[in-house]
């Protein structure tokens, strides 16, 4: 089972990070790469425990949809989203949001399996880690700006 972890170190406090990364439309504008657009979610665009999503975006040059679910959430430290529905066998993925001295430490573990054994193992190992790497890398770099931009902006009026 491939696993992904990374750590972004984010100039804002723990409750906005996790704010923004369950929000809809920060999440299409941090995935703009892949096209991607909500099909389905709740009124609002923050999500919250028990919430579904359907996401559509190009990946490998085919279009894909995604839904997930909430299915923990301890604000502002931790959240999990789980496939419901979409092209891996399974996949998980915990969202942590640690406060450290001027800002967060935000965690990324990222579990899944694509479904088609032996050829689906080959394909994790040369494309599908790299590319989910380099994907969950991109949207926190966006989230990181769109947070810090947000500080910044606001420190100035105070």
């Amino acid at each position: 089972m491939p696993r992904i972890e990374m750590s972004t170190f984010i100039a804002a406090p723990p409750a906005a990070c996790y704010a923004l990364a369950l929000n809809t439309q920060a999440h299409a504008e941090s995935a703009k790469q892949t096209g991607e657009r909500v099909l389905a979610a709740p009124p609002g665009g923050q999500l919250q425990l028990g919430d579904v999503v359907t996401w559509e975006g190009r990946h490998f040059g085919l279009r894909q949809h995604l839904t997930v679910r909430i299915t923990a959430a301890t604000p502002p430290t931790h959240f999990r989203d789980e496939q419901v529905r979409g092209a891996f066998r399974w996949l998980r993925h915990d969202h942590y949001f640690e406060a450290v001295a001027g800002g967060t430490h935000m965690r990324d573990v990222f579990d899944f399996q694509s479904p088609v054994g032996f050829v689906g193992r080959w394909f994790e190992q040369l494309f599908l880690t790299r590319y989910l790497t380099d994907f969950l890398r991109q949207r926190n770099a966006v989230l990181k700006q769109m947070l810090e931009a947000e500080i910044s902006v606001s420190g100035l009026e105070s």
